[in-house]
């Protein structure tokens, strides 16, 4: 929403605002200078060809036809130029969870060596974890390398899931990524981010352990494959 000055006005029903980018006068000026040259370049090449008419005068006069055009049909896009802000948490507000779309995400990965299965799992779970119905968002983790690793990650994910999700819920967290929530140490309140200080030492230690566990299982598993692997080739 904006009011008559051009600001930005927020209100709770509000999902998202937008302001009118401050350089769109000056942006104005310019186009409409750029179309009086326009304009002044294929008058010119009229004149031009009224008095002859020759192959290379007609070939540069439709050049600068076509381009004159692409130019007018790029402009309506720089011809209001705005800046949105989205505020995703007044959609409870408006729309109930049984009106909301169900949504399916893909995630697709390759080689578990260019892409690690951890990485994967974590991209997982932070989607599992959105602020969204459970029922109505699925997730699908495509391999086209077909690797046991990456299964046996998912399997391995899947169980840790279990505590994850109702521990993201219940404490609010904002940073679903189990990386990134147990990447700072959390040893004081200094240091801790709001989604750590949202949950005791006790209940972030608790859940820090099996992430850590699984974290050092699919090290371990990396290396016994590669050491298989190598094993086998020589």
């Amino acid at each position: 929403m904006m009011n008559g000055g051009g600001h930005e006005r927020k209100s709770f029903s509000d999902l998202n605002t937008f302001q009118v980018h401050p350089r769109t006068k000056p942006n104005r000026v310019l186009m409409v200078i750029y179309m009086c040259a326009i304009l002044a370049l294929l008058y010119h090449h009229l004149l031009y060809l009224i008095r002859s008419i020759s192959l290379p005068s007609l070939s540069l006069f439709f050049a600068d036809l076509v381009f004159a055009f692409m130019w007018v049909t790029s402009q309506p896009f720089r011809w209001r130029p705005i800046r949105r802000k989205v505020y995703p948490e007044n959609l409870s507000r408006t729309v109930d969870d049984k009106d909301l779309p169900p949504l399916d995400v893909f995630i697709c990965t390759a080689d578990p060596y260019k892409e690690p299965p951890m990485e994967v799992v974590n991209t997982v779970l932070s989607v599992l974890a959105f602020d969204y119905p459970s029922d109505k968002i699925s997730v699908y983790v495509s391999d086209d390398g077909g690797s046991q690793m990456t299964l046996f990650a998912m399997m391995e994910g899947s169980r840790f899931a279990k505590y994850w999700l109702p521990f993201v819920k219940e404490h609010k967290i904002t940073k679903r990524c189990p990386k990134i929530f147990f990447n700072d140490d959390r040893r004081t309140t200094t240091t801790a981010t709001d989604d750590q200080l949202s949950c005791s030492q006790q209940e972030f230690q608790k859940m820090k352990v099996p992430f850590l566990s699984l974290e050092i299982l699919f090290v371990a598993t990396c290396k016994l494959d590669i050491i298989f692997y190598s094993t086998m080739s020589s």
